[in-house]
């Protein structure tokens, strides 16, 4: 039997999406999902109107049989001496209605069923529903965002606005208790029991809401709310067990903490004059320079903006230009545009450098080979998935497609570096709230055996393709140095992870900030130093 196109078109699609998994760390393979919905309800549609059409047949045929049987019951012998309706009498009864039993046990389901049974083989998992509702938190913690804002879809650079339910707040919230993260499931039970409040319908119930917020802030200790909560909950549902049990839990340990304060009241007098003193102390402690606050505090702050170290003076030591890399014959009568991003370390952006066209290939070329992105574990060195790399990649190498080539002679001409031994152009794509904590790109001293198969070096150099505009979020940021530099679609910046010595630059540890709203493609080459022995020769110092 042959298959219908779209159904084959269908299949096809459905392999690319066997051929993958963890669709959280990919918004460009989500969309492949979005299609997938499409056609589902497109058959739901389908099966509806066949619903329809069957009930209306079954209307149609009851009001007939209505009007016929009011009329013949009240003159039953009268009716039927014409041997006409004895006739129909007789049909109806032996043939009609068996017709319309048939009818009614027909079943329209199998066309939207066996769709839907193809289809879900391919759906998303728990893990990808859990990984998705945890890059939400995150990006709550990285952006500094409340609940209600998340909830109501209040987000920087939104187009498409879409607001969460009380069962979506309830879900994020049942997804922080199992983690034991009593802080967000805090969060967003509280978020949940307000649109409760609100009047938004629901099939949760208040009750269920409270039990969960109730315990999530008996567990960061604070008791006093934690019994208030539960007292809510009591007055909703007096005999639930639980609750009773905790309420007198609650009680008990309140009274145990009260009966100690008392005791101790001398002691805390003086641990209060000592408390006054520490205050001073830390006033003086919080005039901490950048430098000395935690890295992943620093990452959380320049991704939102803020903590970037540039003054004014190195500002305005920095410029833009157009460039040729000393007079290179392809870029003499057309030279790029190059801008200093960063001084130290130094970071370039070329601004115009990938068309439109270029971009749209490599994503094609990318599209249906795109896995999630591995580290290399710094003590097995065996490739890995992590939480803290929420991407997908694919590599593409410079035989596949003239793009790709093009696009690896145009990074040799202007930086200068030879391609031969650089690792294969890179493709990534991030997920939801999709982010790379901070890393370095070369091999330190502690992993010798970081790039030995590949018998090319260390890492000298990295090169970065931003591929989109990003909404908000999503910036490329280097910690302990202050920098921060956004996506710009058609844009590449440039730095050097060595010295010109060979040692490591540490200042180069950078990171991915997590996409806020936007979807984000980028693609990196990774340069290394075999090759470039002339091209760029060694230095006499250690960090020259």
């Amino acid at each position: 039997m042959e298959l219908p196109c779209w159904c084959l078109l269908l299949l096809s699609c459905l392999e690319s999406l066997s051929a993958n998994n963890d669709f959280f760390t990919s918004i460009g393979q989500m969309t492949d999902l979005l299609y997938t919905e499409k056609d589902l309800v497109t058959s739901l549609k389908d099966y509806i109107r066949a619903e329809e059409n069957k009930l209306e047949q079954v209307k149609r045929w009851a009001d007939k049989l209505d009007s016929l049987t009011s009329t013949a019951t009240q003159d039953p012998e009268g009716f039927l001496g014409h041997p006409v309706n004895a006739f129909k009498l007789m049909k109806r009864l032996n043939t009609e209605w068996g017709n319309l039993e048939s009818l009614v046990l027909s079943d329209t389901t199998d066309g939207f069923i066996s769709n839907l049974t193809i289809q879900r083989q391919y759906f998303p998992t728990d893990e990808d529903q859990t990984g998705a509702a945890k890059a939400l938190l995150r990006l709550q913690d990285t952006y500094k965002l409340d609940a209600n804002t998340i909830s109501t879809g209040d987000l920087p650079g939104v187009k498409h606005k879409n607001r969460m339910t009380v069962e979506d707040c309830y879900e994020l919230g049942k997804v922080a208790y199992t983690e034991a993260d009593y802080y967000h499931t805090e969060l967003w039970m509280a978020q949940a029991l307000r649109q409760l409040e609100e009047g938004e319908e629901s099939p949760l119930d208040k009750v269920t809401v409270l039990d969960y917020l109730s315990y999530a802030i008996y567990q960061q200790g604070e008791l006093e709310r934690a019994l208030d909560y539960t007292k809510k909950l009591l007055q909703l549902d007096p005999e639930h067990q639980r609750a009773k049990g905790n309420q007198k839990y609650f009680e008990y340990q309140l009274e145990k903490e009260e009966k100690k304060e008392k005791t101790t009241e001398k002691e805390t007098e003086q641990q209060d004059r000592g408390k006054r003193d520490t205050t001073q102390t830390k006033k003086k402690k919080s005039q901490k320079t950048f430098s000395l606050i935690p890295e992943r505090k620093k990452y959380e702050m320049l991704c939102r903006g803020e903590g970037i170290r540039m003054t004014p003076r190195r500002q305005s030591k920095l410029f833009c230009r157009y460039y040729d890399n000393k007079h290179n014959p392809k870029f003499v009568l057309g030279p790029v545009k190059q801008q200093d991003e960063w001084d130290r370390p130094y970071i370039v952006r070329y601004i115009d450098i990938i068309s439109d066209e270029e971009i749209e290939k490599i994503k094609q070329l990318a599209k249906p080979r795109l896995r999630r992105a591995t580290i290399s574990n710094p003590v097995t060195g065996v490739l890995e998935t992590a939480p803290y790399r929420i991407s997908k990649s694919a590599w593409l190498t410079s035989y596949e497609d003239p793009v790709v080539e093009k696009i690896n002679q145009r990074i040799e001409d202007l930086t200068g570096l030879e391609m031969d031994t650089a690792e294969e152009l890179q493709v990534a794509n991030y997920g939801v709230g999709g982010q790379y904590e901070p890393h370095f790109d070369f091999g330190r001293k502690d992993e010798p055996d970081a790039f030995k198969e590949l018998g090319t070096g260390n890492r000298i150099a990295t090169w970065l393709f931003y591929m989109s505009d990003v909404s908000a979020g999503g910036a490329t940021v280097f910690p302990d140095v202050g920098a921060s530099v956004g996506p710009q679609k058609g844009t590449a910046v440039f730095w050097y992870n060595l010295f010109a010595s060979g040692e490591g630059d540490y200042s180069t540890r950078h990171a991915a900030c997590p996409v806020l709203v936007g979807n984000k493609w980028v693609s990196n080459k990774w340069i290394h130093e075999r090759g470039q022995e002339w091209r760029r020769p060694c230095g006499l110092n250690e960090t020259e």
